[in-house]
């Protein structure tokens, strides 16, 4: 079992910033790939920067350029660098991570932190 717990959310006005942490505990080796997905009420969870452990970065068209993902291995904690942050950027954001376990990729959720951007 991987345990996730995140941090850094809040409230932030228009073209402000936030950095999202989530620290990996538990069974936490073998963790392939680490990312940042949100919620926003009415819509369906999407996915906002993904970290591979070598490193790789993949972004949402609708943050790339004001976002940047990292990840401290020797940690298990990733990050989100929020920027330039808009009203439709508000949501529950949420850690995940995905195990191998055997050989099965297991996805792995936090409990969500909210993100609310004022204008």
């Amino acid at each position: 079992q991987v345990q996730l717990v995140e941090s850094g959310g809040g409230l932030v006005q228009r073209g402000g910033s936030l950095r999202l942490s989530c620290a990996a505990s538990g069974s936490s080796s073998n963790i392939v790939l680490m990312g940042w997905y949100r919620q926003a009420p009415g819509k369906q969870r999407e996915l906002v920067a993904s970290i591979t452990s070598g490193g790789r970065t993949n972004y949402a068209d609708s943050v790339k350029g004001r976002s940047t993902i990292s990840r401290d291995n020797s940690k298990n904690t990733v990050y989100l660098q929020m920027n330039s942050l808009k009203p439709e950027d508000t949501a529950v954001y949420y850690c995940n991570a995905v195990r191998i376990e055997g050989v099965t990729p297991v996805n792995y959720w936090g409990q969500g932190t909210q993100v609310t951007v004022s204008s």
